[in-house]
C-alpha cells in the first residue's frame, strides 16, 4: 500500500485535508439553491464511502509495504473493526448536530463553538492517546488557531445586521456536536497501528481499511439520523426518499463530489498520522475552519458590505491562523 515515508510529505498531506475539510461546504451551498439539505446528505454520505473503497483498492492495494486491503481487512480484530465503525456512527451524528446548529443559530455561532471546541478537545484526546510531537508547541498552535476563529465569529457578528438574538438552545447543540466531533478521529486512530503502517501489528488496520469501516459507520447510521431529520426537519417541510429519487442526475453529483472531496480529506489524514502524529494531523486539518473563511471571504464575497473595522479583524484572524499553523507544524518535528 501507499505509504508516507517522510514528515514533510505528512504535513502536505494535513494541508490537502484542511482544503479539503474546508472546502466541500461549497457543494452543499450550489446545490442548497435548488435541493434539501437532507437530501444533499445522502449523496454526500455515498461519495464519502465511494472514494473510501477507490482508495482501498488503488492505494490500499499498491506497493510492497504494508498489507493490501483485502489481506487487511479478514486479519483485523473485530474490535478494531467496531472502533472504526464507532468512530463513523459518532462523525455522522456530530456532523448533523453541527448542521441543526447552524440552521438554529447561523454559521457565525455554531462553527466557532462547534468546530472550535473540536479542534481543542481532539488534540488533547489524541495527544493523549499517541503521544508524538512537543507538546508546548502544538497547544500553543491550537490556542492561536483558536482564537482566531473567535474572532472570525466576532467578525460574521460585526458584518450581520445584529437584529438576530443568539439562540442558547443553538449553542448547547454546537456544544454537543464539538465534543461529539472530538472523538470520532480517536475511535479511527484507535483501529489502526499509527506507529509501524509498513508491518502493522496483528489485528490492526491500515488506514485504507479504517476508512471503508469508518465511512460504512456514516452511511449505515444515517439510514436512522437522516431519516429522522426528513421526517422532523429543524426548518421548512417534512421531506422524504420520494423526493430524492426525483432529483436529476446533476444534482446528485453535486453532493457526491462534497462527500468525495471530504473523504479525500479524511483519508489523507489518517494516511499522514503515521509520520506526523494523530494530534498534529487532527490539529491541521481542524483548522479547515479558516479555509472554509477564506471562501467567505474571497469567493462569496460575505463581506462585502461588512462596516469600518471588519477588515482589520479578517486580517488578524488570518495570521493568528498562520502562526497557529506553524508552530503545530513545527510541534511534529
Amino acid at each position: 500500500m501507499f505509504i508516507v515515508d517522510n514528515y514533510t510529505l505528512a504535513i502536505v498531506f494535513c494541508f490537502i485535508t484542511m482544503l479539503c475539510w474546508g472546502s466541500w461546504g461549497n457543494t452543499q451551498k450550489l446545490a442548497g439553491k435548488t435541493w434539501r439539505y437532507e437530501l444533499y446528505y445522502w449523496d454526500y454520505v455515498i461519495g464519502v464511502l465511494l472514494l473510501s473503497v477507490i482508495f482501498a483498492f488503488t492505494l490500499g492495494s499498491i506497493g510492497e509495504n504494508g498489507r493490501d486491503f483485502l489481506t487487511d481487512i479478514r486479519q483485523a480484530d473485530l474490535g478494531n473493526i467496531g472502533s472504526a465503525f464507532l468512530g463513523g456512527i459518532v462523525f455522522n451524528a456530530a456532523n448533523i448536530l453541527l448542521s441543526t446548529a447552524i440552521a438554529i443559530a447561523g454559521m457565525s455561532v455554531a462553527f466557532p463553538v462547534g468546530i472550535g471546541l473540536a479542534l481543542v478537545l481532539g488534540v488533547i484526546i489524541n495527544y493523549i492517546g499517541s503521544q508524538k510531537g512537543d507538546p508546548l508547541l502544538l497547544f500553543l498552535g491550537v490556542g492561536l488557531v483558536t482564537v482566531a476563529i473567535i474572532i472570525n465569529a466576532m467578525a460574521y457578528k460585526k458584518a450581520s445586521s445584529g437584529k438576530q438574538k443568539v439562540s442558547t438552545k443553538g449553542i448547547l447543540v454546537s456544544i454537543l456536536a464539538g465534543v461529539l466531533m472530538s472523538f470520532f478521529y480517536r475511535f479511527i486512530a484507535r483501529s489502526m497501528d499509527l506507529d509501524n503502517f509498513v508491518n502493522p501489528a496483528p489485528g490492526k488496520m491500515t488506514p485504507y481499511t479504517a476508512v471503508v469501516i469508518f465511512s460504512l459507520g456514516v452511511f449505515i447510521s444515517n439510514f436512522l439520523f437522516n431519516t429522522v431529520l426528513m421526517r422532523k426537519p429543524i426548518s421548512g417541510k417534512p421531506t422524504d426518499y420520494k423526493a430524492y429519487f426525483k432529483g436529476k442526475l446533476p444534482i446528485h453529483l453535486v453532493g457526491i463530489l462534497g462527500g468525495i472531496i471530504w473523504g479525500v480529506g479524511n483519508s489523507f489524514n489518517l494516511i499522514a498520522a503515521g509520520k506526523a502524529g494523530a494530534a498534529v494531523s487532527y490539529g491541521l486539518g481542524q483548522g479547515a475552519t479558516l479555509v472554509a473563511a477564506l471562501w467567505g471571504v474571497f469567493i462569496w464575497k460575505e463581506f462585502k458590505n461588512a462596516p469600518k473595522g471588519t477588515n482589520r479583524m479578517l486580517a488578524i484572524m488570518f495570521l493568528l491562523f498562520v502562526s497557529g499553523i506553524i508552530c503545530i507544524i513545527y510541534a511534529g518535528q
